[in-house]
């Protein structure tokens, strides 16, 4: 029970952070959900309906997951797999979150070239390049082990799919917008974290 808890305290407060940021970044003329809207090549604009789909969807079935468990086809996994899930969702949070309150108004959620952006590679994304996104992975990946069950872990893989299939599209966008400040920070700083 008290890991079920600090799951949905963790879920919880990455999609108030999610939601909150749009609300915010809205009061100020800024719509952040680019996802699947505007004039975008047809391979974009799948790959990002697809990640809209998976992030709604995840986020419903991660709370049905709390209710109707047995309908998502639970899985047995020892508990200590569990807890390592709960960690590993405690830093996507984390992630997330230092990396919303870093990008300031400069955060998006899909591919928009009318929409003038200033490039970031302080705090979080002097580690990472797409650290919103290893905040969605690591939450997917966590909510999957400490929660698992078939379909969640389903959408979970889609999910890391979809999100490694955006940061491709964008690795493209990206140089024609900020030239070679973007090639010289994707030179030195890491897709994910680490070496990856």
């Amino acid at each position: 029970m008290i890991m079920k808890s600090i799951l949905f305290i963790l879920i919880t407060t990455f999609y108030i952070a999610y939601f909150a940021k749009q609300v915010l970044l809205r009061k100020k003329g800024i719509v952040t959900n680019r996802l699947a809207k505007g004039n975008k090549p047809k391979k974009t604009g799948m790959i990002e309906t697809g990640l809209l789909l998976i992030t709604y969807g995840m986020a419903m079935f991660q709370y049905a997951g709390f209710f109707l468990e047995i309908y998502l086809l639970p899985l047995k996994l020892p508990t200590a797999l569990r807890w390592v899930g709960i960690v590993l969702a405690g830093f996507g949070v984390l992630f997330f979150i230092l990396a919303i309150t870093t990008m300031r108004d400069s955060w998006r959620a899909g591919i928009d070239e009318s929409q003038k952006t200033s490039m970031v590679t302080r705090g979080v994304y002097n580690i990472s390049r797409n650290p919103a996104f290893v905040g969605f992975d690591l939450l997917y990946i966590g909510s999957a082990l400490a929660m698992p069950g078939v379909v969640i872990s389903v959408m979970a893989a889609a999910g890391v799919l979809f999100m490694h299939l955006q940061i491709l599209e964008e690795e493209r966008y990206l140089p024609r917008i900020f030239g070679d400040e973007y090639l010289e920070y994707k030179e030195k700083t890491p897709r994910y974290l680490f070496f990856f």
